[in-house]
């Protein structure tokens, strides 16, 4: 069969196969008028392939030779090869210019996780690829949006590759259909056989929820046929906003092209989602509301607080030895009850963030805040709503460190609960700011 040297067509020499099923392989190779490497995609015609599996590998070749875009591979040849080797049928092979890099699939599998930047300029670069397919006329729909077939190029730029599952024509109502894309990236109307552009831009959503929390979206929950992913990432709710737009199962929910999707981006913090208009699954926060009131009771962070326990322990463990190493220097020998004292409230100031919870309180005129600690009263505040300027969550750049609501009030006062997940602050945000009419 084929081999590594091996000369096809007096023109391209195999380097390397990279990759294989029972009726295809590709090949990276070198061309010998150019000696630059391409890739071979290569079909055999044998009776046990599918006729729809040849007219997509015909499809892909048709389309691109008209595509002229930067970020897809250009199209540079096609031929049939009647005698090859250890074959007893023909072999269609299609040429295409290799685009150097690594795909977003090999990244993930070594492990790497994508930050919340990077997602976002993903996103906007194969944004920016399907603006250019989708107006093309007919528009021509990629079907199989997934990690692997992004290239993270040497130029730090992203690639859209394969186009092996295609769409540039309509299908006829009533006429079969070959179902394309992968699972778990495709949307629920391209098992139907009906695939429009909207279908590109849940591929590419599922594919950026990949890249966040380094699942495949179909080993994450799905409630009501949407995906859950949420509750499992640190980032910014207008992004986790902008996804779940672009992952809404049913296709009239969802964002409709690529250009209202890079705009819906520009102004992320002015969508909406399902994903924060509802309780976070899981979360154990108590809210009751009535047309006269908003009471929300939020519990200490409980089993995710036990890394702390353990700090405490070997901080408490180390206090004696601390100490008199402090107290015994010529600086600090004559205020060991100022140590104690700051040492005292260094622990108390992580028992109240970690262990304390926060109970809120809304009527129409007025609002209060507790604090507790194991069920004690140590700190409130009462004040009146139209003082309120602002609800949102603090240091909305760190977003590792585990933050509360804030309520800013004209008086630049702030008041803030203890630590929450990423989408139960933002679900009380939205819920505070709509009870009081924000």
């Amino acid at each position: 069969m084929l081999e590594p040297g091996q000369v096809l067509d007096n023109r391209y020499r195999l380097q390397k196969k990279i990759g294989q099923n029972s009726s295809r392989q590709t090949w990276l190779a070198i061309s010998l008028m150019s000696q630059q490497q391409v890739v071979l995609k290569l079909l055999t015609l044998n009776p046990q392939i599918q006729w729809e599996e040849h007219k997509l590998f015909e499809r892909e070749g048709q389309v691109l030779k008209n595509l002229n875009h930067p970020r897809i591979p250009k199209y540079q040849d096609y031929f049939i090869i009647d005698n090859l080797p250890g074959s007893r049928f023909p072999w269609f092979i299609l040429v295409q210019s290799y685009i150097d890099g690594v795909s977003l699939q090999e990244l993930l599998n070594q492990g790497q996780r994508f930050s919340e930047s990077q997602v976002e300029k993903i996103a906007v670069e194969i944004l920016n690829i399907l603006v250019y397919l989708h107006s093309l006329e007919p528009p021509v729909l990629h079907r199989d949006i997934k990690p692997s077939n992004l290239i993270l190029g040497k130029d730090e730029q992203v690639y859209l590759v394969d186009f092996g599952a295609v769409q540039d024509k309509a299908v006829a109502e009533g006429a079969t259909f070959t179902v394309a894309g992968t699972y778990g990236y495709v949307p629920m109307e391209q098992f139907a056989g009906r695939t429009e552009k909207a279908s590109d831009l849940y591929a590419l959503g599922a594919t950026l929820i990949h890249l966040i929390t380094g699942t495949h979206p179909a080993d994450l929950p799905h409630q009501n046929s949407r995906i859950e992913f949420a509750n499992l990432v640190s980032i910014d709710v207008g992004l986790v906003n902008w996804i779940s737009k672009l992952t809404e199962p049913n296709i009239n929910d969802r964002i409709s092209s690529a250009n209202d999707a890079i705009t819906a981006l520009e102004n992320k913090y002015t969508l909406s989602s399902a994903i924060t208009n509802h309780k976070p699954k899981g979360s154990k926060i108590q809210l009751q509301k009535t047309a006269n009131h908003l009471e929300i009771k939020i519990p200490r962070r409980g089993g995710k607080s036990l890394r702390f326990l353990y700090l405490m322990g070997f901080v408490v463990a180390l206090l004696p030895q601390i100490t008199n190493i402090i107290i015994n220097t010529s600086r600090f020998w004559s205020y060991p009850n100022v140590i104690y004292a700051s040492l005292f409230f260094g622990i108390s100031v992580v028992f109240l963030l970690f262990f304390g919870h926060t109970d809120l309180y809304f009527d129409h005129d007025n609002f209060e805040v507790k604090w507790k600690l194991f069920g004690f009263c140590f700190w409130r505040k009462t004040g009146k709503n139209k003082n309120i300027r602002e609800i949102y969550q603090e240091n909305k750049k760190v977003a590792s460190a585990p933050m509360g609501v804030t309520i800013e009030l004209i008086n630049n006062k702030k008041i803030t609960t203890t630590p929450l997940s990423t989408i139960e602050r933002y679900w009380l945000i939205n819920e505070i700011a709509d009870w009081l009419k924000f």
